[in-house]
């Protein structure tokens, strides 16, 4: 079975964006990204959000800026969770819609390898309640934001992890890989 896998940045005050949906605080190195990979994954899933930011991917400058990254980008099949239907725009991309956690679901069940999550907090808050979630893979990056959108908000129960891996980087940034524990 496919798992899925989330993988996001935070900030040393819990926040996966500043005020206006701001990232720029997070460090643009690919150094904890690249410590996993993208071998153990062939599909992306976004929220809408998300997704209209990672379109920057299938553009010349994103070719130009780091052509192997766009490559892949590009190939992989991509999933987008929206609340409506919508003409996407973008080769390899799948729009679904309605009940997001049965189709998600029915594709982790599908053949192929893992299914990784970039962002998308509200999409990972409805998918760790339907307990769908395998692994987060958490960047604490050395920045304050004060304020913005706390990581995982929205969540309206506990749900408990263990930690798996730790690895902490050049750049200040530390990689933190939990697993949800599930009831035995």
């Amino acid at each position: 079975m496919r798992k899925i896998l989330v993988f996001t940045n935070v900030s040393l005050d819990g926040y996966f964006e500043g005020p206006g949906h701001d990232i720029s605080g997070f460090k643009r190195d690919s150094e904890a990204f690249s410590r996993r990979g993208n071998e153990e994954a062939d599909a992306l899933l976004f929220g809408h959000r998300t997704y209209e930011m990672m379109k920057f991917w299938s553009t010349p400058e994103a070719a130009a800026a780091m052509p192997e990254m766009a490559q892949v980008i590009n190939e992989d099949q991509k999933f987008v969770a929206s609340h409506a239907p919508f003409e996407p725009g973008w080769k390899n991309v799948t729009v679904l819609s309605g009940d997001v956690a049965a189709q998600v679901k029915k594709l982790k069940e599908g053949p192929g390898k893992n299914i990784m999550i970039f962002g998308s907090n509200t999409l990972c808050v409805s998918l760790l309640q339907a307990s769908l979630i395998d692994e987060l893979q958490i960047v604490v990056n050395p920045v304050v934001f004060g304020e913005g959108t706390p990581l995982f908000k929205g969540l309206p129960k506990k749900v408990e992890l263990i930690l798996r891996e730790a690895h902490p980087f050049k750049s200040g940034a530390i990689l933190l890989i939990y697993a949800p524990v599930r009831d035995q």
